[in-house]
């Protein structure tokens, strides 16, 4: 029997141009939780950064460029690839964190909201294509794809273009050891809903969220240096965050395996949200640990984290359109290769979409 199914027929992503390399932060100045000048040689703290985050560089939007500038970018990117009518869209969708800002005014902007913003960039006239925004921590992407899927197989929308765009350089604590570790980027797809046997597209999806004693793990807090003031900038309580990944991750995997009947060994690709390496492998050594095997083989995990940092909710759009572009050595897509999804982030949220490509 066919049955409509959610297909991404197009990707995008756009990089920005300035790269941060380990060393541009050696002439930092950090400072520990206390608000005192951290003790150790910069030296040594970018060094251990680099060990625990593998991240050599990352990539930070120029002055006067902005998330909707990112954003719009990937959108035309993808709709170039794809090759249609960008006015037979039905929904944009954007998933961000801290609305329309650059690294020029450190002000979120989320009036209008960003997928209008991008809309009109795009010069979208119809009023039918329905834009807005989603707001869920560094899985807004993923869930933005789960929140598409459900429009598409309800058969009242047939394309759906969904981007994930953070500018965090506009954001990040000069003073804080952390602010290292995140990167500015946007990727986006376009998701088509197609009638069909095959079980194709995607699958399966699992959300969680854990907030009463977790929703402060991430938050906006003022710098670690008390000279600069009442601007609020990202905190985040890393051993706590590390700890729920590896918790959450791996159990909404297994469930989205097992709600679609396959098995670990299904899995051709796992497009894991760029956190940081550590973090990454944790949370598949701990998936491995629960279908009782050994751990995955590195050709089956694409990584950006190293050349790209933590770009929060454009990590696995960006991720997917690389490798589909042949970008990442070693990585590709085949028709019938099944993909994991799967991000975490601040609110506690964790998520999980089973796709076969």
């Amino acid at each position: 029997m066919k049955v409509l199914r959610s297909r991404i027929i197009a990707t995008g992503s756009c990089l920005p141009e300035d790269r941060r390399r380990n060393d541009d932060f050696l002439g930092s100045h950090f400072y520990t939780a206390d608000g005192v000048v951290n003790p150790k040689p910069t030296t040594a703290i970018v060094k251990k950064l680099a060990e625990i985050s593998g991240i050599n560089e990352r990539r930070y939007a120029k002055a006067g460029v902005s998330t909707s500038d990112l954003a719009a970018a990937a959108a035309q990117d993808a709709i170039k690839s794809s090759g249609i009518d960008p006015e037979t869209l039905d929904y944009i969708i954007v998933a961000h964190n801290f609305g329309n800002v650059s690294c020029t005014t450190h002000e979120t902007d989320l009036l209008p909201n960003m997928a209008a913003r991008v809309k009109q960039i795009l010069g979208i006239t119809n009023s039918n294509c329905v834009a807005y925004d989603i707001l869920f921590g560094c899985p807004s992407w993923v869930q933005a794809l789960i929140q598409a899927d459900y429009y598409l197989r309800s058969g009242d929308a047939r394309r759906a273009l969904v981007i994930g765009a953070d500018v965090l350089s506009a954001v990040l604590d000069p003073y804080d050891v952390d602010s290292m570790l995140f990167a500015d980027g946007a990727g986006a797809v376009i998701v088509e809903a197609q009638e069909t046997s095959e079980q194709v597209g995607i699958l399966s999806h699992k959300t969680v969220t854990d907030a009463v004693d977790k929703a402060h793990y991430l938050t906006m807090g003022e710098s670690r240096n008390p000279e600069m003031g009442d601007s609020k900038y990202v905190k985040m309580q890393g051993p706590s965050v590390f700890k729920y990944g590896l918790e959450t991750v791996p159990q909404a995997i297994r469930h989205c395996l097992d709600k679609a009947g396959l098995g670990l060994g299904d899995v051709t690709k796992f497009f894991m949200h760029q956190a940081n390496e550590r973090m990454i492998r944790g949370m598949l050594q701990k998936l491995s640990e629960l279908y009782g095997v050994e751990t995955l083989p590195d050709a089956l995990v694409p990584y950006s984290v190293q050349f790209l940092g933590n770009s929060s909710a454009a990590t696995v759009p960006t991720l997917l359109d690389l490798v589909l572009k042949g970008q990442i050595e070693g990585h590709e897509l085949k028709a019938g290769d099944v993909c994991v999804f799967a991000s975490v982030g601040a609110g506690m949220h964790a998520n999980c979409v089973l796709y076969r490509h």
